[in-house]
């Protein structure tokens, strides 16, 4: 392998020499030999867009020349469009703060302007008025934040859609409910899809309230939330460029003390996408549970059939993409243990938990975004409902019995049901055979469309 010779404030150290990276980030992939997760490639991309916002704050105060920030902003588009992808190797378990990471970004920016003529130093110039200390912070608010606003919420939404033109589709149709896994009075199928709807919708919301703390960042603090180097208002130069550059809210934090050392906006957000996790769970186990069989089961929901389900039994269809989601939810569970656990180390002036508190943040929201799509368009949009399944179940339901209550009271209700089952006849001929009512009034009192 071909090398050049770099240097650091710990001395020199060969590089390869197709590599655009410097010292510090030689140094990181000598030393940290661990595992193969790599920062996310959504951490690069805000660092892009933090050093671009940067350099142009830096500019304005003074601190870089319009040439300079021009160079950089050129490079930092060009790592967000995925050109230099390459020249980010450094693994997740690194230095807690993310230090490396920085000068990754920072070393591959000067290399890449001084190949065309404007010759930079990666502390000096694209690491002005800045440290790694409310760089990495900011970057892991950008980070999520975009995640959140550009692929979990429009995902989530599209899905929502869909139940909302499942539920739509099916207004009068009614089955049985059920509760504690047996059976309960009845409900319209549209009625089920609507709380499938929300269950999607709620956290939506949630997810919308975690952006207004995320789009608080740490820049401007340095190293632990002083400023110190940083010229007066930088924090809300940076914010306004990144207000432009991105197209959200970005704004200070005005407490950097705070901001540097807690990660509770992450914690929240988060959260927020365990919720969702959760929900689409619940969402998932019903519809493959009503869809079990295609005989032998509950079998009151079609799904489509993707792919041969089995090996060995021909002809077996799963509901796979149930089962996608269920992994998922649990996954993204468990990231949340490991933020909070992250979140709750930070100690004095700094959080260095940061690498492993961003990839999971963004697993999550990745997974999350495209589990939504998939069983958006691989299952949910084609469900229909097994309309005469439905309609034999809440026939043969013993929970009708509850609307005769106000007739004949909660215990001669209970004995009729319990009669039925024991002697495995309908409910109607259990009634008449306790002599509570007459055939015409049973009729007029056990009508599932008054009780929905």
């Amino acid at each position: 392998m071909n090398t050049r010779i770099e240097h650091d404030t710990m001395g020199e150290i060969a590089v390869p020499a197709d590599h655009y990276w410097g010292a510090q980030t030689q140094r990181s992939v000598q030393n940290f030999r661990i595992g193969d997760e790599r920062q996310p490639r959504e951490i690069i991309t805000a660092f892009a867009y933090l050093k671009e916002a940067c350099a142009l704050a830096n500019a304005q105060a003074g601190k870089l020349t319009a040439e300079q920030a021009a160079a950089i902003a050129a490079v930092c588009a060009e790592i967000r469009e995925g050109k230099w992808d390459g020249e980010f190797p450094l693994v997740v378990w690194q230095t807690g703060s993310g230090t490396q990471t920085n000068m990754n970004v920072n070393e591959v920016i000067a290399h890449l302007t001084a190949e065309r003529g404007v010759v930079l130093h990666p502390n000096d110039h694209v690491n002005a008025s800045q440290s790694s200390n409310d760089t990495f912070p900011s970057a892991l608010h950008i980070a999520a934040a975009l995640s959140v606003a550009q692929q979990v919420l429009p995902a989530a939404e599209r899905l929502e859609a869909s139940f909302a033109a499942l539920e739509a589709s099916y207004p009068d149709l009614i089955r049985i409910g059920r509760t504690h896994l047996q059976d309960a009075t009845p409900l319209r199928f549209s009625q089920e899809v609507s709380g499938w709807r929300e269950l999607v919708a709620a956290p939506c919301r949630m997810l919308r309230l975690a952006l207004e703390e995320l789009t608080r960042l740490a820049i401007g603090g340095t190293a632990v939330g002083t400023g110190l180097n940083a010229p007066k208002g930088y924090d809300e130069l940076v914010c306004a460029q990144l207000r432009e550059l991105t197209g959200l809210p970005f704004r200070p934090d005005p407490n950097k003390f705070h901001a540097l050392t807690s990660k509770d906006a992450l914690v929240f957000a988060h959260g927020a996408l365990k919720a969702l996790a959760a929900n689409l769970m619940k969402i998932a186990n019903d519809i493959r549970f009503e869809s079990s069989g295609p005989r032998c089961g509950m079998g009151e929901l079609h799904i489509p059939e993707n792919e041969p389900g089995s090996s060995i039994m021909p002809g077996k269809v799963n509901p796979t993409q149930c089962e996608a989601v269920t992994m998922v939810a649990v996954q993204v569970m468990g990231n949340d243990t490991a933020i909070s656990v992250a979140a709750s180390q930070g100690n004095f002036q700094l959080n260095v938990f940061l690498p492993v508190s961003a990839y999971n943040f963004q697993q999550s929201a990745r997974l999350i975004a495209d589990v939504c799509d998939s069983f958006r368009v691989n299952c949910v949009e084609g469900i229909t409902p097994n309309a005469e399944k439905m309609t034999e179940n809440l026939n043969n339901s013993l929970m009708l019995v509850t609307c005769l209550t106000p007739k004949i009271g909660y215990e001669r209700a209970a004995a009729c049901a319990k009669k039925a089952l024991h002697d495995g006849t309908t409910l109607k001929e259990a009634v008449l055979a306790l002599g509570l009512l007459t055939a015409e009034e049973f009729d007029e009192a056990v009508r599932p469309e008054k009780m929905v």
